[in-house]
């Protein structure tokens, strides 16, 4: 409002600006300043009300980033608890074990725990806990609050390993409506397991090597790459030696996937671990059942320490879940422990298991090694040295009675080795210098 006034007083000034005034004319007045003062108020008011819209959005916009940032603290605190969870879970907390062979593997997991970047390939039969050595790496490391993707290579089809790896953009092929992400983008920051990397199609390993190298990925139908930040731990059961001499697997990704190896023995050369591991089962597998945790007879320890385990500690992770559930929660007997072969193939087993255990002291009470034995260090005299898949072939046997012999030979000093996992080569004690 502006009012208009014939008694230029401070008085009259003021009772026209204490009603509501913003401005005063006095008479006699000129109509181009009536315009002038009215254009200059509207501009005013409209300045004010852009301002006042402005203060209002930059309010709801901080009141947004504060419910962002409360949301956040709040989702990164459930996401440490998560972490720790997961960590008392999968990480070196959920190892359990007592044989000098797991004591040098946690002591390996520590040390890679330091070193967040290196890719590690983790070799073993199937059952042996190659997943959980993963899960260990990723876990207790930096990268413990990053997601953690494990992929079976040997699942994914030809045809799409690609798409699923690196992602895609929309209208790159038919059917892909939207974009998408591939594992290594939701793998950033994290870790990408790669489980049964040995079974990877011929076509996608040159594909996956040169995103290892770059740190790169780029998304089919896409022209620009992206930058990722992802740790690979990879892991197979394959003889990566006959499978790289077939032509299955390309040596240039073998030695950037093992920058650092890790061979997970399987549970019969570690029978010292049975006990206590199967202790750990009990007491997990009778939480989650709402049971009370029975006791483990002397009787149904001795049947598991007498087994040879070809299924590893998934085969007695089975093998307890059963027997927990036959008990009825009384004590866990022999008869309750049933293995996953025939009683007569079982025993077969355990018999050719027993008499492998023995033959080291028969040996040093005789004198004399065993034909398999003497047949592997005359090979080793003509040849210099031999490795699993030599011993194999000379034999005639499969890779883990070749190992048992390789490293029982080692143990008693008639073999020394050199190299590790899949690449050791044992030569005879005066050949190593």
């Amino acid at each position: 409002m502006i009012f208009i006034t014939a008694y230029n007083e401070t008085s009259s000034l003021v009772e026209g600006f204490r009603v509501g005034g913003v401005d005063y004319i006095t008479k006699p007045f000129q109509a181009e300043e009536v315009l002038i003062r009215i254009a200059n108020h509207l501009k005013l008011s409209r300045l004010t009300n852009e301002l006042r819209a402005k203060n209002r959005a930059l309010e709801e916009e901080m009141s947004r980033r504060r419910q962002a940032e409360d949301e956040r603290d709040t989702a990164d605190g459930r996401l440490s608890i998560l972490a720790d969870r997961e960590n008392a879970r999968w990480g070196l907390p959920g190892f359990v074990g007592q044989s000098a062979t797991f004591r040098s593997i946690l002591e390996t997991i520590r040390r890679l725990h330091r070193f967040s970047n290196a890719s590690v390939l983790i070799t073993g039969e199937s059952g042996t806990g190659k997943e959980l050595v993963a899960r260990a790496i990723h876990y207790g490391g930096v990268h413990a609050e990053g997601p953690f993707m494990p992929v079976n290579c040997s699942a994914i089809p030809a045809e799409l390993a690609e798409s699923m790896f690196f992602g895609h953009v929309k209208g790159a092929f038919t059917g892909a409506s939207s974009d998408r992400k591939g594992f290594f983008e939701l793998a950033s920051n994290g870790t990408l397991f790669l489980d049964e990397v040995g079974e990877m199609p011929a076509a996608l390993q040159a594909k996956l090597l040169r995103a290892l190298e770059d740190g790169q990925v780029q998304r089919l139908g896409e022209a620009n790459a992206r930058k990722v930040q992802t740790r690979i731990v990879a892991a197979s059961n394959v003889d990566f030696q006959s499978s790289i001499a077939a032509g299955r697997f390309r040596r240039d990704l073998f030695f950037r996937l093992a920058r650092f190896t890790i061979d997970v023995p399987p549970l019969r050369e570690r029978t010292d671990d049975i006990p206590i591991l199967a202790r750990h089962f009990l007491k997990v597998l009778s939480k989650e059942m709402n049971l009370h945790m029975p006791e483990l007879t002397a009787g149904a320890l001795k049947a598991l320490r007498s087994y040879s385990f070809p299924g590893n500690a998934r085969e007695l992770r089975n093998v307890l879940e059963r027997a927990l559930v036959e008990c009825d929660g009384h004590a866990i007997l022999a008869e309750h422990i049933h293995f996953f072969f025939s009683p007569e193939e079982a025993q077969r087993r355990t018999r050719s298991l027993s008499e492998e255990l023995q033959a080291p002291n028969e040996s040093h009470q005789t004198g004399s090694a065993a034909p398999d034995e003497e047949r592997i260090r005359e090979f080793v005299q003509a040849e210099g040295c031999i490795n699993n898949t030599s011993c194999r072939e000379l034999l005639k046997v499969d890779r883990h009675r070749a190992s048992y012999l390789l490293r029982k030979l080692e143990r008693e000093g008639r073999l020394v080795v050199e190299g590790q996992g899949r690449w050791a080569q044992y030569r005879l004690p005066e050949a190593r210098a």
